[in-house]
């Protein structure tokens, strides 16, 4: 996920602590006019049915507004809560970055170490360039390894030992240092490197060197025995409209993410990380290029984390100079803690807010059955606010042409959508790839080679494209 945003400056305004013997979601009442606006903005993501949750607000390291929303489980009616476990997605990476930083100032690794020094046998001979820094920045070569094949694998093949000893026949999508690509797998393997040099499992490591002198007891990290009426069930929306159910515990937990937590354990986390020796010395911060640029970070500027997948999205966003903290809770899919987030920071700025919309690939299937593919194409901007910045928007119009294809068994919508795909987006290969593919299940067989061959003129090394050609010619 995405760990370092920096935003715009902040206007602080305060607000009083929740009461805790009351329970009740209490503010400073010269303040009710910001919480105001805070609550009603939230209202319209929940009257859109796209965000159920937990919000939190923190000043000088003390909570000043925290309140649940929504439902944890539709089926059951149970709320969300304050002490409502989710799952927290890739901010497990921060856990893992700091057992890494600790180890190395142990001694016990080097950030310039070889991977292979730590973990052999992997068949790419350019992975015996990669370096410990290289996996920590995102620059290893490594990329994901969550594929539908993936996905069909039973628990005992999605262990951390698993996950590696698969990787070991993974091919890099780059020589190492030469590119950037986010990679859960980079991450997965540092697991497996901290388990190597420290003699412990990985989430022993997390326990004894984060969780234990935080005292973090509302977070796990491994065993949710016991748990299944404190854990929020994750809720997404299909590209045709239908309400799917993620429950988180279809996965397992691993060093890119997975850990349960609540709003005000991670608040915890992230502000003893951020402003305490506690989990790293400040030699390990003056060494440290990330919190080096934290104090290149103008006066109002936020730094910050978030995770997610489907289902689940969370966020925390942090402005130094302010020591301001918000933090956003989501069992509803990507992005809304991000936009609900960003919004808060917005209100605290005295800013307007735009007024919430729904998923962009929502917003697209709507315009598209309302008025066509034209208007899409003429109002593609509009219709696709609310998507996440970092994602490529050819992602939106490629996940509904496969929803029509195969969810929906309709090839000729499909088409439609593809074929705009192309037009929109004509140097991506992806999306001529998929253009073929749907014109091929059409029986538009001379079309799906065009389209196939158009695909593999802009990147010769798509094997999907050269295997569907195989088989058409």
């Amino acid at each position: 996920m995405r760990t370092l945003i920096l935003l715009s400056a902040l206007l602080i305004v305060s607000c009083k602590q929740e009461s805790k013997t009351t329970g009740a979601n209490q503010v400073d009442q010269s303040s009710y006019a910001l919480t105001d606006k805070i609550e009603a903005q939230i209202q319209h993501y929940i009257a859109l049915d796209i965000f159920s949750g937990v919000v939190m607000v923190a000043e000088k390291g003390a909570p000043v507004y925290h309140k649940a929303f929504g439902l944890a489980d539709r089926s059951t009616k149970t709320p969300n809560n304050l002490n409502t476990l989710f799952d927290i997605g890739s901010m497990n990476k921060t856990f893992t970055s700091i057992v890494v930083k600790q180890l190395e100032n142990e001694g016990k690794l080097n950030f310039d170490d070889k991977l292979i020094d730590h973990i052999p046998g992997f068949n790419d001979p350019q992975v015996s360039k990669i370096t410990i820094r290289q996996l920590l920045n995102h620059t290893s070569g490594f990329g994901d390894y969550h594929t539908g094949e993936y996905f069909d694998l039973p628990k005992s093949e999605k262990t951390l030992d698993a996950i590696v000893e698969r990787a070991k026949n993974y091919r890099l999508l780059f020589e190492p240092g030469s590119g950037d690509e986010y990679s859960n797998l980079g991450y997965v393997i540092l697991g497996a490197v901290i388990e190597k040099v420290s003699e412990k499992s990985y989430f022993d490591n997390v326990h004894e060197r984060i969780v234990k002198p935080l005292k973090l007891e509302d977070t796990y990290l491994q065993n949710f025995d016991g748990l299944d009426d404190r854990i929020a069930k994750g809720y997404l929306y299909t590209p045709l409209g239908e309400l799917e159910v993620n429950d988180t515990r279809q996965d397992l937990p691993n060093p890119d993410g997975g850990f349960l937590s609540t709003t005000l354990d991670i608040f915890k986390f992230y502000h003893s990380y951020y402003n305490d020796t506690l989990l790293l010395s400040e030699d390990i911060k003056e060494k440290d290029p990330l919190f080096q640029e934290l104090k290149t970070i103008p006066e109002g500027q936020a730094t910050g984390a978030a995770g997610g997948f489907d289902g689940f999205n969370s966020v925390m966003l942090y402005v130094p100079s302010d020591d301001l903290s918000i933090i956003v809770f989501a069992n509803m899919d990507e992005p809304v803690a991000e936009k609900i987030g960003f919004d808060i920071l917005s209100l605290y700025k005295d800013k307007t807010v735009d007024k919430p919309q729904l998923p962009a690939v929502q917003n697209v299937r709507i315009a598209f059955e309302s008025h066509g593919a034209e208007y899409v194409k003429a109002n593609f901007e509009e219709l696709t606010v609310n998507f996440h910045p970092t994602d490529p928007k050819d992602f939106i119009l490629n996940m509904l042409g496969y929803a029509y294809l195969y969810g929906a068994n309709n090839s000729d919508k499909a088409i439609q959508i593809f074929k705009l795909n192309t037009e929109m987006f004509p140097d991506v290969a992806n999306c001529w790839d998929s253009y073929g593919e749907a014109l091929k299940e059409k029986g538009d067989l001379e079309a799906a080679i065009r389209a196939y061959e158009k695909a593999l003129e802009i990147r010769p090394d798509l094997e999907s494209a050269k295997e569907a050609l195989k088989t058409l010619r």
